[in-house]
Order: structure tokens, then C-alpha cells, then sequence
């Protein structure tokens, strides 16, 4: 028996962000209504039009500020599920107030409106990151749900505001996950609902926050965009380096070729908190969700107006990845079946053909 079914209403937190916009939509499709917390009635318009088919089972609510007391107190009643998916990612500021610490409070704050308010509400799936679990290493290592990237916890305690931009993101999304699971240890027999953790492969690399193989960034983008420079950090990554090549240039190609090992298309993630507040075996988990083992091939090209540059297929093979996530829990829990990467990769470049880019 599944844990919610439709027409159970969910809550989505940051209703009008990437990945957001596409568990909401997974969500309408398959019957369930949704309730969207958004900072700003702006905020919601693009939602209300994108989704006006979906109008009787749409409601947007406005929460300014999700690290205040009590933020998501009138959010949370009535609800049947909760999908956490906002947290902070301030490209212009990486100052550890900016963003370590609405990361942690924020989530802290939503699972507290849960607990006060928790009469109906049977499981909250957190969006949490692969940031949380990787750990570099001079070998190659196979990654788990039992790994915990404590790295960028030490650099950040060793090295304070001089840490890199790259620790700093990966310690706002480790202390808020952890900060989740303690919360929930600490109440475990207070609370009437479970706990969903999911880890999909957002990897930062050096300071730009350059993704291996681009996880989490494929489109079609639902969220408001007016040009590239508007797309959302993850989705421009991949702009960059592959929409517009010209710009990226050598170091594009370089980068290409010598990185990958995990990527994620977001319409999988979005599938992926559907099943997780769906199965009952999902409860109490950590999942991580990630497309790696699948084959990452373009043959044959997809059809442009504007050709792209030729790259070199199979240059990355001659470079040992030094990380590889294990995806095998997705796929036994939620018997998630992940996209290829030529169907991901096809996707997304049709959307920039679509949008004039």
C-alpha cells in the first residue's frame, strides 16, 4: 500500500526553482494536488501560468523568509507529504552566513512546522546532495549512502572565510542533512512521520562549481528564464560549456574530456521524489540518485538549425575517475529507471533550438 496516492496534496518548497518546477509537474501528471511555497507573490505568476491546467490543484502559498521562526507553520496544515527541495545557492556571495546558514535553518524550520502540525503528514522527502557523501581521494573509490563528506567540514574549521567556495557549498548542504537526521532522532518517537533523504550528484569541482558530466543541469528548463544568463547555476554550467562552445573554448573541450562520473537528468530527480513519498520501503533511507552506469554515447547527433563543434567522443576514457557513485539503492527501493544520456542530452538541445540559442 503505497504510502500517499492521489489525490493527496504534497507541498513543494521553493515551488519556482529548477528541479521544483519539475516535481510539481511530475506531481500534477500523476493526480496528486500540490501546494508551492514561493518568497514572493513574482515569484508565483510564472507557476500560475505555466501550470493553469493544473489551476483546481495548484495553490501557491508565500513564505518571505524560510529561516524564521515558524515559516512554514500555515504551509505545513493540511498536507499529506512534504517535498523539501529549497535551499540557498548564492553565486554572488559565498560568505558561510549566506549560505550555511539558511541551508540549516531553513530545513530545520520546515521539519519543526511538520512536527507541530504533523496529524496528517505521513512522509517528508528532503532534496539534500551528492555533495554530502563525496570524498576525494588519491584512489579510485566507490561512493555509498554510508559515506559523509566530514573534508569540507574540516576545511571549513581549519580555514574559516578563507575556505574555498567549493567547501563552503558542500558544509551548507552536509550540516543541513545532518541537521535533518538529528532532528528526526531526537523526536523519533514523538513523530508520526518518516523521513526521505535524497542525493542526487551535484558536484562541485574547483571554485566555478564545475559539474561532473553536468548532473542535475538538462533541461527542458520549465522555470522562469529569459536568456541564458537567467538559467539557474546547474543548468548554465551545462549552457556553457556545451550550448555555446564558442565562448567556453579550449577549456570547454578540455573539461568535457576530462571529467565525468556523475550526472543526473533533473526529470529522473523529480520521478525520484514521487516514488519516494509513494514507497513505503523508502522511509527512513538515504538514496542516492544518479545516472552514471548508463551509456553516455550522442549517436546519432541530434538535427540543428546551428551545428555544434565536433568534440571527441571517448577522449574522457583515457582519464580515471577517481569517484563513482553507487546508484544501486535508487534502483532497488524506487526501481528507478534512469534516461540515457543521449536522451538527456538531445532534450536539452532542442530546448535551446526552441528558445532562439
Amino acid at each position: 500500500m503505497p504510502i500517499i496516492q492521489p489525490p493527496s496534496k504534497v507541498l513543494v518548497s521553493g515551488a519556482n526553482g529548477f528541479l521544483a518546477m519539475w516535481v510539481i509537474r511530475d506531481l500534477l501528471e500523476h493526480g496528486y494536488s500540490v501546494r508551492g511555497t514561493v518568497r514572493s507573490a513574482n515569484k508565483g505568476e510564472h507557476l500560475k501560468k505555466y501550470f493553469v491546467g493544473y489551476a483546481d490543484r495548484l495553490e501557491i502559498v508565500i513564505v518571505e523568509d524560510m529561516t524564521k521562526e515558524g515559516a512554514f507553520d500555515e504551509a505545513v496544515r493540511g498536507v499529506d507529504a512534504i517535498a523539501h527541495t529549497a535551499s540557498p545557492v548564492n553565486v554572488d556571495s559565498f560568505h558561510s552566513d549566506d549560505i550555511i546558514g539558511p541551508a540549516v535553518q531553513g530545513t530545520i524550520e520546515m521539519l519543526k512546522s511538520a512536527f507541530k502540525f504533523n496529524q496528517s503528514i505521513k512522509r517528508v522527502v528532503f532534496t539534500s546532495s551528492g555533495a554530502t557523501i563525496l570524498r576525494e581521494s588519491d584512489t579510485p573509490i566507490i561512493l555509498t549512502e554510508k559515506d559523509w563528506n566530514i573534508q569540507c567540514l574540516e576545511a571549513l574549521k581549519e580555514r574559516g572565510e578563507s575556505a574555498s567556495d567549493n567547501a563552503k557549498y558542500r558544509a551548507s548542504k552536509t550540516l543541513a542533512e545532518q541537521a535533518a537526521w538529528k532532528f528526526m532522532q531526537e523526536h523519533k518517537h514523538e513523530i508520526g512521520w518518516d523521513l526521505t533523504v535524497l542525493n542526487p550528484t551535484l558536484v562541485g569541482l574547483n571554485q566555478s562549481y564545475a559539474l561532473a558530466a553536468h548532473c542535475m543541469t538538462q533541461q527542458p528548463v520549465l522555470h522562469e528564464v529569459t536568456d541564458p544568463t537567467s538559467l539557474n547555476l546547474t543548468a548554465g554550467l551545462f549552457y556553457g560549456y556545451v550550448g555555446d562552445p564558442m565562448k567556453s573554448g579550449k577549456a570547454g573541450n578540455e573539461f568535457l574530456a576530462k571529467t565525468g562520473s556523475a550526472w543526473i537528468d533533473v526529470r529522473d530527480i523529480a520521478k525520484a521524489h514521487r516514488l519516494s513519498l509513494e514507497i513505503q520501503e523508502a522511509g527512513n533511507e538515504r538514496i542516492i540518485i544518479d545516472a552514471v552506469d548508463i551509456a553516455n554515447a550522442l549517436d546519432p547527433p541530434p538535427k540543428l538549425s546551428k551545428p555544434l563543434p565536433k568534440g571527441n567522443p571517448g577522449a574522457g576514457s583515457q582519464y580515471a575517475h577517481s569517484f563513482v557513485f553507487d546508484n544501486s539503492k535508487s534502483k532497488r527501493i524506487l526501481e528507478l529507471k534512469y534516461r540515457s544520456m543521449t536522451e538527456t542530452t538531445k532534450d536539452t538541445l532542442k530546448d535551446y533550438e526552441a528558445r532562439g540559442w
